[in-house]
């Protein structure tokens, strides 16, 4: 009786088989397998290299070369104060209204200058208007008025509990 080659494999060969508990059934990994955290990672890094040039420029282009400087540091600007009583300031000295728009075009030179006006709430709203009209008309462009932050946002009614005077 000649035994053929596909029944000595189905015999087992002579061989024992090494498998004693099954195919496919292994013990629990206790290790977190960290190499896929590491390849998605990696290709974040790549895509953010290469995409962040891209938004610092908007749009490519190749800049004339000339012979002007830099531009240099803005001007200090000049600040208009007013209190209460209607009294005008430059930076610190008092100023008569009539010497204000002069000493202003004085101190600023040929150089446009920003004007802050800073004014007390108390402050007359018609010698806020006469003082930014007068830096107006005496060629100051950039003139802007300062105030306090934290204050009522606009429409809103008055928070002082009274109700507001009606016909």
């Amino acid at each position: 009786m000649a035994l053929s080659a596909n029944d000595a494999f189905a015999a087992g060969g002579g061989r024992r088989s090494r498998r004693r508990y099954g195919r496919g059934r292994r013990g629990a990994l206790s290790e977190i397998n960290v190499t896929p955290l590491v390849d998605v990672m990696l290709v974040l890094l790549i895509v953010f290299m290469i995409s962040a040039p891209l938004l610092t420029a908007g749009v490519p282009l190749e800049l004339p070369k000339t012979e002007a400087g830099a531009i240099q540091d803005q001007p200090e600007p000049l600040t208009v104060s007013i209190r209460a009583n209607g009294s005008i300031y430059l930076g610190e000295d008092a100023v008569p209204f009539a010497n204000l728009a002069p000493r202003m075009k004085a101190m600023a030179g040929d150089e446009p200058r920003p004007v802050y006006v800073r004014a007390d709430k108390q402050a007359r709203f018609e010698t806020v208007a006469q003082v930014m009209a007068s830096l107006s008309t005496s060629g100051f462009t950039s003139i802007n008025l300062i105030t306090d932050t934290g204050g009522p946002s606009s429409g809103a009614a008055p928070s002082t509990g009274e109700e507001p005077a009606g016909p």
